[in-house]
């Protein structure tokens, strides 16, 4: 990101609750679009469509509860999606704003899920990017996908995983991002660096890890009831060469929106879709907000 389009972004604190939430913002339209990112990841991951969407819309990409520089409550059940859903309903309230536009990657999509579900008059669209529903990635359960999710269980171990994640300078985090790119060089150097950075902060790394301590064996293994459909207009963005959420478990999302839906494949990204293709997204996003 060069230095013009950094100057442009701003950063500030909300208080939602009992949680700070560290945020980056751009832009001062009347529509409001926050921006969720995922694991292990913080803002940072949407710096470019920030910058990209500034010019038509306030744009708010916050470190989600646990990341970077906000605040990092101490227990598991901290975590829970309902927790997580309701900082970002709390965010759009900041922002003196009845409702917003959520685009979501990675754990930010399954929160904006859950919170179209949930509360869907807080939203005048949603985006999702890489993960769907519950309802779909349980409906598309395979074997292969078990098999490819192996981390989430590995991450249910206490202690371990961190004392892992922290040794030889975060090698296992850096690797799993620079390694899972559909082409090489995406992530750099300078980006590495400031990764290490947010993985670094105090209590980051066990936070982190319990968004899925909180929700994977809950919300991927009960039953439950019958899954409500999304009744917001809504986008979901698929670089086809995830190998974290494979192409067979992301089909028929649609069968799940009870209105506008579009679907994008992006053949030539992996699982970092808005970095891996940062232009194509943004473009995406543009499209599909301002019409």
């Amino acid at each position: 990101m060069n230095s013009e389009a950094a100057s442009a972004i701003k950063f500030d604190y909300a208080r939602i609750g009992g949680v700070k939430l560290h945020y980056a913002a751009a832009g001062s339209g009347e529509k409001l679009v926050i921006l969720l990112h995922g694991f292990p990841e913080f803002w940072y991951s949407w710096r470019h469509q920030i910058t990209a969407l500034s010019d038509e819309f306030t744009v708010i990409a916050p470190d989600m509860r646990g990341f970077h520089l906000s605040d990092k409550p101490r227990t598991v059940a901290d975590y829970e999606i309902d927790n997580l859903v309701d900082d970002v309903v709390g965010l759009i309230h900041h922002f003196g704003r009845e409702n917003a536009a959520v685009i979501g990657h990675d754990w930010g999509a399954s929160v904006a899920w859950a919170l179209a579900s949930k509360y869907p008059e807080k939203l005048w669209k949603l985006g999702a990017l890489q993960v769907p529903p519950i309802p779909v990635w349980k409906k598309n359960q395979s074997i292969r996908q078990f098999f490819a999710s192996w981390y989430m269980f590995f991450f249910q171990i206490p202690f371990l995983p961190e004392f892992l994640f922290k040794l030889n300078d975060y090698a296992m985090l850096t690797n799993a991002l620079q390694n899972s790119t559909a082409q090489p060089g995406v992530f750099t150097r300078e980006d590495l660096r400031e990764y290490k950075k947010a993985w670094s902060e105090p209590f980051a790394l066990t936070a982190m890890l319990n968004y899925y301590r909180a929700n994977i064996l809950k919300r991927f293994f009960s039953k439950g009831s019958e899954p409500k459909k999304i009744e917001v207009p809504t986008l979901f963005i698929y670089g086809e060469r995830d190998s974290a959420v494979l192409p067979q478990t992301v089909e028929n999302v649609g069968e799940y929106i009870e209105a506008e839906f579009r679907e994008v494949r992006i053949p030539e990204s992996g699982h970092w879709v808005q970095q891996e293709a940062k232009d194509a997204v943004s473009k995406i996003l543009r499209e599909f907000l301002i019409d």
